[in-house]
């Protein structure tokens, strides 16, 4: 499903993130253009009553105009597709309130996020990851200064065919053998026995040994993606630099940016190997299987509650990056904000996420009153 039409509406989607997602959003855009045209045409009367009331009276005219909704503008973020729902819902319920500011969301992938927000190009950039240094160099050669405020917890899910029997539960070192860098030319599941044993041998897991004599499909994310650095840093990390490997994984999978054409690939594909961020797999989970991590304490599946607790192995928080330059600049900017870190939180759960801890909510409210 593609974008609304450029200066449609005021708030616009610009890349998937769910086909249940995408609908409800182009069902709200209409609501939003009645919403608009609405608050418009209750100006014009009350402009009309204004300057069509007996003139002989001596109370004062009311002005419309001069109390309309004070905000206006553009908001623009990008980054992360992971966060994009969050971010969609929260800005879905602040354009309602404030039909005068259009807003654009995309998830071209934290990485790309990073690339425009450090340019100076956006308001604020999702991110399924810390910053970066090198990313946060740029930030300061080109005079961006940030503020990074958490949002919410997810679950990378590692993700299979619900027909794909055979594998049930992995741990790290059973990932490092089937898609770390020197699992490279590895067209079946089996071809990674032999590695998953010398891993074994020296105490780096590759429990789930040995694998189906089947075909391995990989569709997963590509280096662009926070998704792909969070599984490289919590599963895949400590044991390529045990083995002395420069490159984070192997190169010859089917990497997609997009969550959706990885989902599609997996649940149509028997013995599939791919992996996505948590509400992804639970906004698909009647064609998906989610494999359960084994990190030491047994096999966890992910779930709020494993995910909220850390006993699921892959983990990891959420988080936007405000930029504080157009803070000054853009008068919609610390509005928005302020909606995300107040009712904004709701979305994080229907969004399919994990709520952040009340401490660690107050935390992001603090940074952000600091920093402003």
């Amino acid at each position: 499903m593609g974008p609304a039409p450029e200066g449609s509406f005021a708030f616009q989607r610009v890349v998937n993130v769910s086909r249940v997602q995408e609908f409800r959003y182009q069902m709200n855009f209409a609501s939003k253009r009645l919403l608009r045209w609405g608050a418009v045409l209750s100006a014009l009367l009350l402009v009309a009553a204004a300057c069509g009331g007996d003139q002989d009276s001596d109370a004062p005219a009311t002005d419309a105009a001069s109390e309309p909704d004070e905000l206006s503008g553009s908001i623009e973020v990008s980054g992360s597709s992971t966060v994009e729902p969050i971010t969609a819902l929260v800005a879905e319920r602040f354009n309602a309130a404030h039909p005068g500011v259009g807003i654009s969301v995309e998830g071209p992938g934290t990485g790309d996020g990073f690339q425009r927000f450090c340019a100076g190009e956006t308001d604020i950039s999702d991110a399924s990851r810390a910053i970066k240094q090198t990313e946060i160099d740029a930030c300061a050669e080109a005079g961006v200064e940030w503020v990074e405020l958490k949002v919410a917890f997810d679950g990378v899910s590692v993700l299979t065919s619900p027909d794909n029997a055979a594998v049930g539960c992995l741990d790290t070192g059973d990932l490092y053998a089937l898609v770390g860098p020197e699992s490279e030319g590895f067209g079946s599941w089996s071809d990674a026995n032999d590695l998953a044993g010398e891993l074994a041998a020296a105490g780096l897991g590759g429990s789930g040994a040995p694998y189906p004599d089947a075909p391995l499909v990989i569709t997963a994310p590509g280096e662009e993606s926070g998704t792909f650095d969070a599984f490289v840093e919590l599963a895949l990390e400590e044991i390529t630099e045990e083995r002395g490997q420069d490159e984070p994984t192997r190169v010859d999978y089917q990497a997609s940016a997009n969550d959706n054409v990885i989902v599609d690939n997996v649940s149509s594909n028997p013995t599939s190997f791919g992996w996505v961020g948590f509400a992804f797999y639970v906004e698909n989970s009647d064609v998906l299987k989610a494999i359960e991590i084994d990190g030491g304490a047994g096999c966890v599946a992910p779930s709020i509650q494993s995910i909220a607790d850390e006993s699921y192995p892959l983990s990891r928080a959420l988080y936007i990056y405000v930029s504080l330059n157009r803070v000054a600049e853009n008068p919609a900017l610390g509005p928005f904000v302020d909606s995300y870190l107040g009712d904004g939180f709701s979305s994080v759960a229907e969004a399919g996420y994990v709520n952040l801890p009340d401490d660690e909510i107050a935390a992001a409210k603090t940074a952000w009153d600091s920093a402003r």
